[in-house]
């Protein structure tokens, strides 16, 4: 006996694409509701490397004098990139660095506490915090990043791989500006150690160069260690 052919009446066939849709919609605003998520590899801060490590990359560095500022401008660095999930790099790394923190619908933070790795002070209020680049932007064309791509200045300014952007306390990211270690370290002395080992695996993975007086000033930290 030849099989029954199945087929679904009008009636069953709209029945199905309304609950096809209901249950996608559900999904989408549940999402939205809870607030967008960035995405799960950023979710921890890189890991700083230890001292003997940081030396070594240290000496692997060329010195060589600062560069002029002309025809820098921070536009030269796009930034910031969406990182996915709705979320740009400056919203991942406060959901990162902060604790307990809540975002709306657009991944903006709403609530959290963050306490700065710079000076210690903690805040409740994203507005209070920059995300700093550990090696300054400008600090970066001055060493290297002048004769970059475009492309490749824009993976220096959004990177979330090596330690290269933190939270901080935005009055002193001003105070720091793009000044080197010879130049600025922060208040928070107990963290020159950790500050020192990003400064070089930053400079060494993009190879950049340092000056005798910066190469000196990060050998004094490292001490610290």
């Amino acid at each position: 006996m030849a099989a029954r052919s199945f087929r679904l009446s009008v009636t069953q066939r709209t029945l199905l694409v309304i609950a096809v849709l209901a249950v996608a919609l559900f999904g989408y605003w549940a999402t939205r509701g809870a607030g967008a998520a960035p995405p799960a590899s950023s979710s921890s801060a890189p890991v700083p490397v230890s001292a003997a490590d940081a030396q070594k990359q240290l000496g692997e560095l060329t010195i060589a004098d600062r560069t002029s500022m002309d025809g820098y401008s921070r536009e030269k660095f796009p930034h910031w990139d969406s990182q996915g999930s709705g979320c740009d790099t400056r919203e991942v790394v406060l959901k990162r660095d902060g604790k307990d923190v809540k975002t709306d619908k657009d991944c903006k933070a709403t609530s959290g506490t963050w306490t700065s790795i710079y000076d210690g002070e903690t805040w409740t209020k994203a507005t209070d915090l920059d995300i700093d680049h550990m090696v300054p932007l400008g600090q970066a064309w001055a060493s290297g990043a002048k004769s970059w791509t475009t492309e490749k200045r824009e993976q220096f300014a959004n990177d979330l791989t090596r330690p290269q952007l933190f939270a901080v306390t935005d009055n002193v990211n001003q105070q720091k500006s793009d000044k080197a270690p010879d130049q600025w370290k922060p208040p928070l002395v107990s963290f020159w150690c950790t500050y020192a080992t990003d400064w070089i695996v930053v400079k060494h993975y993009y190879g950049l160069t340092v000056t005798q007086a910066e190469k000196t000033a990060l050998t004094d930290m490292l001490r610290r260690c």
